[in-house]
């Protein structure tokens, strides 16, 4: 592995100006479950490590007004263990907690699974279904960014030279909200999605009257599936209803063939996970 040079700011101020300064060179670590790997692999050879664990906006999970606002750098075991978070979005919560192992779960963060752009992220598909916004930070200041935004690519994301993901927020959510999410694998733990799907709704009474949903896995970047939200809202979540949105996942769908799945597999999973993770969502919704 390469030297580099390694900092540990206290105040995002001065993690973006190490960034900035860095020449591109600069990568930031959250936990280091994704950026220590590549590097011992020799797929990164940064000249300059920022580590944004000693800055409290990036470490702390703090509710306002109802909305909840979670640090990039704050750990899946940290988020685990919030009952406040989980009570309010625990499909978020559930989704956050696949990544890797009760180990990994120590260290790894949701803002590093974001800014790592694997188009399988975990993370990814339950945060875009729960129309979380990202609190982004570089040299020209602050900026808020839906979630979706900030994948370009397998391994790219849409932040500017300079810029860092600072937290995540998640909305406050209107009485009769739920969420999920689920994914398929080919091993029982610790693999990849083979398709992620998050759901999140809004009942009233009986009927549907919002609803986001978003997968991961079936194409380069995560994917807001506007039309299945929309075959969703104003409906009972009738059969007829849930199979027009699980239509809509499986025409989405752009994936690849690899050796965790085909491109018939994964389209034709989108669909089921839709279906189940819509039944979970709307059970949440009637205890809220």
């Amino acid at each position: 592995m390469m030297q580099a040079e390694y900092r540990a700011p206290t105040s995002v101020d001065e993690a973006v100006g190490l960034m900035a300064g860095s020449g591109g060179k600069g990568r930031v670590l959250a936990g280091g479950t994704d950026l220590l790997v590549q590097m011992r692999a020799g797929m990164l050879a940064p000249g300059l490590i920022v580590d944004v664990k000693r800055i409290a906006e990036m470490t702390g999970i703090v509710q306002q007004d109802g909305a909840w606002r979670i640090g990039a750098a704050v750990s899946g075991a940290e988020i685990h263990d919030h009952a406040g978070l989980k009570a309010a979005w625990p499909g978020v919560v559930e989704a956050i907690n696949l990544i890797g192992s009760k180990q990994v779960q120590g260290r790894a963060s949701a803002g590093g699974n974001l800014c790592n752009a694997s188009p399988a992220a975990d993370s990814v598909p339950a945060l875009v279904a729960a129309g979380a916004i990202a609190t982004v930070q570089g040299p020209n200041g602050r900026r808020a960014v839906p979630v979706e935004q900030i994948p370009a690519g397998p391994g790219r994301t849409s932040l500017a030279p300079g810029e860092i993901v600072v937290s995540l927020t998640l909305p406050a959510r209107p009485k009769g909200s739920g969420d999920a999410y689920l994914r398929l694998i080919p091993r029982t733990e610790m693999d990849i999605a083979v398709v992620g799907c998050g759901v999140s709704l809004t009942m009233s009474g009986h009927n549907c009257v919002a609803a986001r949903v978003a997968l991961g896995a079936v194409a380069p970047t995560v994917l807001l599936v506007e039309a299945a939200a929309k075959a969703l809202i104003g409906s009972t979540l009738d059969p007829a209803s849930v199979e027009a949105a699980a239509a809509a996942c499986r025409a989405a769908c752009r994936p690849i063939d690899d050796k965790r799945g085909t491109i018939v597999y994964r389209t034709k999973i989108a669909g089921v996970l839709l279906k189940r993770a819509v039944a979970i969502a709307a059970q949440r919704a009637g205890k809220h």
